[in-house]
């Protein structure tokens, strides 16, 4: 089985390739690729892919390439995890918007919106090349936006799927509350990406015994603490959000923050530095203790869990991904992008089937639909260009909705962005 993985220079490959050495009998790999055009970056990280497999008996090859269309010929599954711009380009994302009072993030409001402006036209054109060169492939996107670029893929025709590290993240913690193995936890997880609740934590499957009154009353603490909101407000919800719905729920908070402390992304970019001095050694051959705190925890896990199921091999048959909606929440267009628990492996191997998911509260569909309708506007904005649709899908965003505020920030993300728009 050969997989290419585009953004292979990424400090996050590491994770990734101990993810391919442990659970080599879920997903046996045969030959990795990975592709960048930042060659120095990419050898590093290819010669330290090449010792975590040694060290683990994986017999697996690894190869590095700047040439995309080579490296994703032949390859079985492909997985994005670029950065348009790289940690600069998120540096003003999270900076920017605070001039207007405005969160400054890289995923959500104005920042968002620029890194889907400058993703979505790349991908695409990355996903045409895959189409030519392995038109059987799937496309696994890590990239952020992941709801935004995983829709275009989708509008585009494309055989992909969307993945994101949080519900495996808060299964993960659910789990060693719950003195349960991961396994045995089942996840009630709905909405878009970014913005999702937990309506159920259940006992070995979506049938099973949900926990998730027991867990709040006896760990409430620590799990608002996780998710960075106030005891009271998982009490009242009755459910356990996303921590990115902090950004909604607590934004006025989280402006004044952000703007008493660094940034994440100048975090982030010392982070890398001391991670590429890391990999330099010759002697390293396990992924370094200091990666778990560059994010995108057990990232590797539901990667393989995920590329192993969609091949048609190991795999749980359950999983959360971002796909198409298809009347799973009915008051959302059917090609809109949710991110909800799906059957990934189907017996046609046509990609994932949503499970259903209960009526939901209009304290939820309402913020849902908001953002949906952002979202369409942003790619929209993506695809076609235009400071006018760039306004528009500020204006429409929850975060921002007023026009004062989305004239000032269309200006500062054109004005910052000029580089990665040729409109602009």
């Amino acid at each position: 089985m050969k997989l290419a993985v585009v953004g292979g220079g990424s400090t996050y490959t590491p994770e990734l390739i101990d993810g391919f050495a442990r659970l080599r009998d879920t997903l046996p790999v045969s030959e990795l690729v990975l592709i960048d055009p930042a060659t120095e970056r990419l050898e590093l990280i290819g010669a330290l892919a090449r010792r975590i497999l040694a060290r683990q008996d994986h017999a697996g090859k690894v190869t590095t390439t700047t040439d995309l269309d080579a490296g994703v010929a032949g390859a079985d599954a492909v997985l994005l995890q670029l950065r348009v711009g790289g940690q600069a380009a998120r540096l003003q994302d999270e900076t920017w918007p605070l001039e207007c009072g405005c969160v400054g993030q890289e995923t959500t409001g104005a920042g968002g919106l620029a890194k889907a402006l400058r993703t979505v036209p790349v991908v695409l054109d990355i996903a045409e090349r895959v189409r030519r060169a392995s038109p059987d492939a799937w496309i696994i996107d890590f990239t952020n936006p992941v709801g935004i670029v995983t829709r275009a893929l989708l509008r585009a025709g494309h055989r992909a799927v969307g993945l994101c590290n949080v519900a495996i993240g808060l299964q993960r913690k659910f789990a060693a509350l719950l003195d349960l193995a991961p396994s045995d936890v089942h996840l009630d997880h709905v909405g878009l990406n970014h913005l999702t609740w937990e309506l159920g934590v259940r006992r070995g499957g979506p049938d099973g015994e949900d926990l998730l009154p027991g867990l709040l009353a006896a760990h409430g603490e620590a799990v608002a603490s996780d998710l960075r909101l106030p005891r009271a407000v998982l009490d009242r919800l009755g459910v356990a959000p996303s921590y990115y719905l902090r950004y909604f729920y607590s934004h006025d908070e989280v402006v004044r923050e952000l703007g008493t402390k660094p940034s994440r992304a100048a975090e982030v970019a010392a982070m890398e530095r001391e991670l590429l001095a890391l990999y330099a050694d010759p002697g390293l051959d396990e992924k370094p203790a200091l990666l778990a705190k560059r994010g995108g925890a057990f990232y590797s896990e539901a990667a393989v869990d995920l590329a192993a199921a969609l091949l048609g091999g190991g795999g749980t048959d359950v999983q959360v991904v971002n796909t198409y909606n298809n009347g799973t929440l009915p008051f959302l267009p059917d090609d809109a992008v949710v991110e909800v628990q799906a059957r990934v492996r189907t017996a046609d191997g046509s990609g994932p089937v949503p499970l259903p998911v209960p009526r939901l509260d209009p304290l939820f569909t309402g913020l849902i639909s908001h953002v949906t309708a952002y979202e369409d506007l942003a790619l929209d904005a993506a695809l076609r260009g235009g400071r006018e649709r760039v306004f528009k899908a500020l204006l429409a965003h929850p975060l921002i909705g007023q026009y004062d505020l989305a004239e000032g920030l269309a200006d500062r993300l054109l004005a910052h962005n000029k580089e990665h728009l040729p409109w602009a």
